[in-house]
């Protein structure tokens, strides 16, 4: 242990680990770089080896858990990603002079390095997952420790509480959380148990807790923001890419110059670092891999960069790219990395972070029932953990491509996935332990209940759960299966059409992270049959994986008797393309099989010739980026895609910055890895979706039949009918609700005619109650659009059946209509309250202009000054309570004043009215005393 913790700060703990071990239950709470992933391990082995003969309660069982060699149980410890694990495994590996499998091994999916003398095996979480579904009782396993738990992967939330759940039935196993961030609080109370002091937890029924304090060397943070909006409809921009090659070109350049980072440089004559003049590096965050080739390139070719080496690191690279990568180096080098290289990776002799600001985060959009990854501005806690890697080894200089204000619009923490992530594997995972929805489990967060509903519902169509919600037998051979369920259910049902290899071929593709140059999967899946993809020795090995566990479930399912109970309940499915040797199948067809059985609702159309807009079957609408080999593709099988939404500008924190853009045409969605298909498999794959309906819709001022054949929501023919007149009333109905132009009640006139055609008089009418209902409440009606759209079936039966029998809108009298709502007997002051006219001293009687409704305005009478002489106040509506505003005009009917008190009118301002104007209208009276002077509706001569 003393050489493995060599220069480690954890090292300096190992009293206090070794006392939270012996508990059982232990949260180890330490930033980056403390040494946690290296030091734990091998000291949770040294503590099972010591205690592994001791007279304890558990010896029993502890014996019953060693490995069949009969040597004290593995550790197994869990890792976020595949290659954290490696690198883990092999790092131990060399700190004890051992070969790779001896005493340190790993195991990933589709690789494994174990041997039978493993003491510690680096696993992902979902290697560990599968396992605990195959064997609940981790046979063998003595300590399991959960690395990297602040990063809330979903997975690694459910292997905490189903490990939970084993440690409270086998007392002999032990169980540690590691954490970079400061929260083993939550950790500390998940972990706890009812056991007693002394053979458990703490007497409080909480884990151990030990925390490690950080190593703190100077970190100088700069703030170097892009021009623009480092993204737009196509994901990261060029310019932006570009911005991050010359921040990090001249950062590096300026890091070789000096030798030690400007933050560890006192005076220009200061000594050299530590470290030989230019041999420390750089690392460089960028949200994903294609960014990581871009950024790459562009360094690459920087003639200030001769001599310092360039290389990337993300998930998608091979094993040997990526050990090169995570080794040390002799000279200067700069390493571009993913968010793979900010917590469960160490990059050796980093001085220099360059973070781009930016993450790729998968995210669910709810309305559309699809998750894609987009771009997202990342959290305070994400960028604190990247610049911290410049301050390992010595004093560091982080610099952020962003602007020192956006800081306080950043998240604190990156969001748990459970918020956004797909539950359909984890629920059924879950229904497999016995626990339905996670019901009473150890659990961070609960799953949420509206998307629990939703997975579950789709788990059942799936047919691998039944209606209490607990995993069928089906279910269980999904949930066998090492990719997503809807990728086993495929890897199943497309067996039988286009061959098991072939099947397990595309699913290996699918599952992996190999991506598809603009999107195109028969490409993708023709580089790694070649052998040329870097990926293609993972993804053959992942194939024949799948290929021999799909020989076992076909074994398992038909071996004699009923296969009732076992049988997958969509096996007809897909049948239609027939059975061919495998040989024989052409590779969109292999493809195509498989992506459209896995994601039926996805199944695309074209919406027109030559457009690059589609509609899903889930009737979603989707685009294909501009320049796509897949663009003319009448039908498409969807694989992938990417929310469009929001924006991640200068300040801003959303989905990419990609609203308005033309890419999108407005759908909310582009289209990522897809397959070109045909009618028939579209057809084939998604035939539970295929149905006949009659459909009734408002158009072009009339109720339309339609008899629509549809693929989901795709449209394969219409034929004109005549409605039904339940369709017809609701069809009006729903017109009448609808936002669309020209549809709606018809009372605004900025979105067309509407359903119906007010008159003027009905308009009034709507008015006037709109005053009475604002001014005096119920029992008078609301007239807001809404109001009177979710009341429509109670004031325009008559209306509505009339337009469903094929009447003419403009036909039907919305006045009459209206006084349906009309409360009784208040109906019988409506004139009285609010009166169409009002008569004045003339003896005219004008009508009153009421305010629209949602106004908060008054009415108005417009009248000519002369025929209110006399008039001392003004009238009042709606019981005295609303006076009425005079426009008072001259004898041309123009304005000249406006006034809701007469009176004072007639003293203060009328003497400057009738100065002005006497001389203009002089046959017209303009008395000195307008209070006794007779009113006027025409000229002083005609004595009217």
């Amino acid at each position: 242990m003393a050489r493995i913790g060599e220069g480690l700060p954890v090292a300096a703990r190992a009293d206090e680990l070794r006392a939270g071990l012996a508990t059982g239950r232990l949260v180890v709470q330490a930033p980056p770089g403390t040494g946690k992933t290296t030091f734990v391990p091998p000291l949770a082995a040294a503590v099972v080896a010591e205690t592994s003969g001791s007279d304890q309660v558990a010896d029993a069982a502890r014996r019953a858990h060693r490995t069949a060699a009969g040597r004290p149980g593995r550790v197994v410890v869990t890792q976020p990603r595949r290659i954290a694990a490696r690198a883990a495994a092999r790092r131990l590996a060399s700190l004890t002079g051992t070969r790779l499998g001896e005493y340190a091994g790993h195991t990933v999916r589709g690789e494994s390095s174990t041997t039978g003398s493993t003491r510690v095996e680096f696993v992902t979480t979902g290697v560990l997952l599968s396992r605990l579904l195959r064997d609940p009782e981790l046979a063998g396993v003595s300590t399991v420790i959960l690395d990297e738990v602040h990063e809330r992967h979903l997975d690694s939330d459910l292997v905490l509480a189903m490990v939970h759940d084993l440690a409270e039935l086998r007392e002999d196993l032990t169980v540690v959380a590691m954490s970079a961030t400061l929260d083993a609080d939550l950790w500390a109370g998940l972990l706890g148990s009812g056991s007693q002091a002394g053979s458990g937890p703490a007497s409080d029924g909480r884990a151990a807790v030990v925390e490690i304090p950080a190593v703190l060397h100077p970190l100088e943070i700069r703030w170097a923001p892009a021009a623009g909006s480092p993204t737009d409809a196509r994901g990261v921009t060029r310019a932006f890419l570009a911005h991050l090659v010359d921040v990090t070109a001249t950062a590096m350049t300026e890091l070789a110059a000096a030798g030690r980072p400007p933050a560890d440089r006192p005076t220009a004559s200061a000594d050299a670092a530590d470290r030989p003049a230019g041999a420390a590096s750089a690392l460089v965050f960028v949200p994903g891999s294609r960014e990581v080739d871009a950024v790459v390139n562009g360094l690459r070719t920087r003639p200030d960069l001769a001599g310092v080496d360039v290389m990337g690191l993300s998930g998608q690279m091979d094993s040997r790219d990526q050990d090169r990568a995570l080794n040390p180096s002799a000279g200067p080098r700069i390493v571009v990395s993913t968010s793979v290289a900010e917590s469960s990776l160490t990059v050796p002799g980093v001085r220099l972070v360059v973070d781009s600001g930016l993450s790729r985060e998968p995210r669910l959009d709810r309305g559309r029932g699809m998750t894609g990854l987009v771009t997202v501005r990342e959290s305070k806690a994400s960028a604190t953990q990247r610049a911290g890697r410049a301050a390992r080894l010595g004093p560091g200089l982080a610099i952020r491509c962003l602007r020192a204000a956006d800081w306080a619009g950043m998240d604190d923490q990156t969001p748990p996935e459970v918020r956004h992530a797909d539950l359909l594997g984890p629920l059924l995972a879950l229904a497999c332990w016995g626990s339905p929805r996670g019901v009473g489990m150890a659990l961070p967060d609960p799953l949420p209940a509206d998307r629990v509903d939703a997975a579950e519902a789709d788990l059942r169509d799936l047919g691998a759960l039944d209606e209490t919600g607990r995993a069928t037998p089906f279910g269980r051979r999904l949930a066998a299966i090492p990719v997503e369920p809807r990728l086993a259910r495929a890897l199943l049902v497309a067996a039988g059409t286009v061959g098991g290899r072939n099947a397990a071929e595309a699913v290996a593709m699918l599952s992996s992270d190999a991506r598809a140059e603009e999107g195109d999967l028969v490409a993708l899946l023709r580089s790694l049959r070649s052998g040329r993809h870097p990926a293609s020795r993972s993804w053959r090995h992942q194939a024949d994986r799948l290929q021999g566990m799909l020989g076992r479930a076909d074994r398992a399912g038909g071996s004699g008797g009923s296969r009732s109970s076992d049988a997958d309940p969509h096996r007809g499915e897909g049948s239609a393309q027939g059975r061919h040797p495998e040989g024989s199948q052409p590779l969109d067809v292999i493809v195509g099989s498989v992506v459209a059985l896995a994601h039926p609702g996805w199944i695309a159309r074209q919406r027109g010739e030559g457009s690059a807009s589609y509609l899903l079957a889930s009737g979603t609408g989707v685009d294909l980026p501009r320049g796509s080999r897949l663009l003319g593709s009448k039908w498409l099988a969807v694989a992938e895609t990417t929310r469009v939404a929001g924006g991640v500008g200068s300040g801003g924190s959303g989905s990419g910055g990609r609203t308005g853009s033309r890419h999108s045409a407005g759908s909310g969605a582009l289209i990522r890895a897809a397959v070109p298909i045909d009618e028939g498999l579209a057809r084939s794959a998604a035939a539970a979706l295929e149905h006949v309906a009659d459909h009734a819709i408002w158009g072009a001022g009339k109720v339309v039949g339609r008899r629509e054949h549809r693929l989901g929501a795709i449209v394969l023919s219409s034929t004109p009918i005549r409605p039904g007149r339940q369709q017809a009333r609701q069809a009006v109905i729903e017109a009448l609700r609808s936002e669309a132009p020209n549809e709606g009640l018809g009372v605004d006139p900025n979105r067309g005619t509407g359903v119906f055609t007010w008159s003027r008089n009905a308009m009034e009418l709507r008015n006037r109650l709109g005053l009475l209902h604002r001014v005096m409440g119920d029992p008078w009606p609301a007239m807001e659009e809404q109001s009177l759209v979710e009341r429509a079936e109670e004031w325009l039966g008559p209306e509505i059946d009339a337009l469903a029998r094929g009447g003419s809108a403009s036909g039907q009298s919305m006045a009459q209509a209206l006084r349906r709502l009309l409360p009784w007997p208040a109906a019988g002051r409506l004139d009285e309250l609010a009166p169409e006219t009002v008569p004045v001293p003339s003896g005219s009687h004008i009508r009153l202009e009421y305010p629209e409704v949602g106004s908060d305005q008054a009415p108005v009478l417009a009248v000519k000054l002369q025929e209110c002489f006399g008039w001392s106040h003004g009238p009042k509506v709606c019981d005295g309570r609303v006076p009425v505003v005079l426009h008072l005009l001259s004898p041309a009917r123009r304005p000249l004043a406006v006034t809701d008190d007469l009176a004072s009118f007639w003293v203060n301002a009328y003497p400057q009215v009738r100065a002005e104007n006497r001389g203009r209208y002089i046959k017209h009276p303009w008395p000195e005393d307008p209070l006794t002077a007779p009113p006027r509706r025409g000229t002083t001569r005609s004595g009217r």
